[in-house]
């Protein structure tokens, strides 16, 4: 009986694992699935700009739909004014962790990094504490932090591309890197 009950508790994890990858996968836009989507934008591009799109690259003088299949939606529009006309600006946000040890966790060694076994210089450290009729026994390192000692370090998001239109052309566009 006990075998049947996990074998069922795995199936049902495995049909949920499964069907979350697949939403996940068939969610992400890349280049070619947006031309495959929206072929009248890009039959209208010139082959150089279609060979350019293609590979997921712009230039000044694009149109919006252009570089909409080439980028991808943005994360942020902005508008704005440039030399009295209005502008419109799109932002492409990305991810990036910090290298270990640029003030993370507790300066930039590292030091602080503790396992919470309470090991000192002095031996084992413990309290004792009664409550309710109860004694309790803590061993460990009364100043543990899980978020500071976790081994997944922080996800620093940054703009990596950024284009900006004036009449739905492009103007200016630029790539940056990523800060660490």
């Amino acid at each position: 009986m006990i075998f049947g009950v996990t074998r069922q508790i795995l199936v049902g994890a495995l049909t949920f694992g499964i069907a979350a990858s697949a939403l996940i996968l068939t969610s992400c836009s890349t280049t070619e699935t947006r031309i495959s989507k929206h072929p009248e934008i890009y039959q209208s591009l010139s082959p150089r700009d279609q060979a350019l799109v293609s590979h997921g690259e712009i230039r000044a003088g694009l149109s919006v739909n252009a570089v909409w299949l080439a980028w991808g939606s943005p994360d942020r529009k902005i508008v704005g004014s440039m030399r009295g006309r209005p502008t419109e600006t799109w932002i492409y946000v990305n991810y990036t962790t910090a290298p270990y040890g640029y003030g993370y966790p507790y300066g930039p060694y590292g030091y602080g990094r503790g396992y919470g076994f309470g090991f000192t210089s002095l031996g084992f450290v413990g309290s004792h504490h009664r409550h309710g009729g109860r004694t309790f026994v803590f061993f460990g390192d009364p100043f543990y932090d899980p978020f500071y000692y976790s081994y997944i370090p922080p996800s620093i998001p940054y703009p990596a591309k950024i284009v900006s239109f004036a009449s739905g052309r492009v103007v200016s566009f630029q790539y940056l890197a990523p800060p660490y």
